[in-house]
């Protein structure tokens, strides 16, 4: 009979141990365990939220860079054509400065050119003087022949 008693007592005891345990032990470590569970499977969600978020902002840099590069090549477009007025107006500048200066320089020639035959003139009536009044052997006044010495002088 002290196996039976015994056998018994060890039984009741192994409920209550059961009991206990699913009581005070089993239920905070399933909850621990829950919770643990919960906890990661929110971090990997985390993770692939953070992965898909990754993705759109590298998709969104590289939508930016493609739209700087265009900016920027719009930009180099416009100081090329910038700079190639600039280059056009400078040498229409030039062009004009130059005729400016061409045209001066003509009118100083011509200038220079008539004072040039005007001084010829005087000379010529000078030396025409002094030749006629060697050949008549007399002295000839150029005031008083000064309507004949002009008319040699346009003749010339």
């Amino acid at each position: 009979m002290n196996i039976t008693v015994t056998l018994l007592a060890q039984v009741i005891a192994f409920v209550v141990l059961i009991y206990f345990v699913n009581k005070v032990l089993w239920k905070p470590l399933t909850d621990m365990m829950d919770a643990r569970q919960k906890k990661i499977a929110d971090g990997l969600a985390a993770a692939e939220k953070g992965i898909k978020d990754q993705e759109l902002a590298e998709k969104k840099a590289l939508d930016v860079i493609g739209e700087a590069k265009k900016q920027a090549a719009e930009i180099v477009g416009l100081a090329q054509k910038r700079s190639s007025e600039i280059v056009d107006d400078a040498k229409n500048s030039a062009k004009s400065e130059a005729e400016k200066i061409v045209h001066a320089a003509n009118t100083e020639i011509e200038q220079e050119l008539n004072r040039a035959k005007e001084q010829l003139r005087k000379d010529v009536s000078a030396v025409a003087v002094a030749g006629a009044s060697k050949i008549l052997k007399k002295e000839i006044n150029a005031n008083e022949h000064a309507d004949l010495l002009k008319d040699l002088a346009a003749q010339i």
